[in-house]
């Protein structure tokens, strides 16, 4: 048997270390697709490549990726970048819609909108969402590590991590955690762990609350932003 993941969330590596405790027989796999792209398979993990948890994979059949900067431009590899992605599963528009598919497919690449760096073997990983990009005095921080770090406190059911207004470094970073029922947990204790962070990556501020999910498992960042900060898009300068 096999577990899979679809897109954005990707799964935290710790849950997946987590599950194969309690089911070590089973086979892991992940793909990556998008509606855009109408296939699940666009990158794919596969189940003899255990060993590189945590990447969605390296391109599927009759599809091509790259990793770009604003400019369109390719990253060196191991550098973060947006991931494109050509193959015959591409739409052709957004219907009736031709100023978003003009950004969206650009000679025939389809912009993602998914921030990702390949390792030396190819496999590519999902840092996190563009527009949710934290920018904390001039620093970029990527919720989905931060998240991934706090999923490993045993305190924590589930973590978001949003960007939160502040007059002197523009934002900081402001995690919302649900903990596990029965288990407690304090700020200043949240805050200590995560001093193993680096100091622009670390939480300033911690709320406890529910972390909302779509169906489809995604965080409702939005959501979160609108009752946390009062405004549901990112905040940038």
């Amino acid at each position: 048997m096999a577990a899979h993941a679809y897109r954005s969330p990707a799964c935290p590596p710790s849950l997946i270390a987590h599950w194969k405790r309690y089911f070590p027989t089973m086979d892991y796999d992940t793909t990556y697709g998008l509606s855009e792209a109408t296939v699940p398979n666009c990158v794919h993990l596969g189940i003899e490549n255990t060993h590189k948890i945590g990447a969605i994979g390296r391109p599927g059949f009759n599809w091509e990726t790259r990793i770009v900067d604003e400019a369109g431009k390719d990253v060196a590899r191991g550098q973060t970048g947006e991931l494109i992605v050509r193959g015959n599963g591409v739409m052709c528009e957004y219907y009736k819609n031709p100023e978003a598919t003009a950004l969206a497919i650009r000679e025939g690449w389809l912009y993602t909108g998914d921030m990702v760096r390949e390792d030396e073997d190819g496999f590519i990983y999902i840092v996190d969402r563009k527009k949710d990009v934290i920018i904390t005095g001039g620093e970029n921080v990527f919720p989905v590590e931060v998240e991934n770090f706090l999923h490993t406190h045993a305190a924590g059911k589930d973590v978001a991590a949003i960007g939160f207004p502040d007059e002197r470094l523009g934002e900081i970073v402001a995690v919302v955690v649900e903990p596990v029922p029965g288990r407690e947990a304090t700020e200043a204790e949240l805050l200590e762990y995560c001093a193993a962070l680096p100091k622009y990556k670390r939480p300033r501020k911690v709320f406890f609350g529910e972390v909302s999910r779509n169906p489809t498992g995604k965080i409702e960042k939005p959501k979160l932003r609108k009752k946390y900060t009062g405004t549901e898009e990112a905040f940038k300068l």
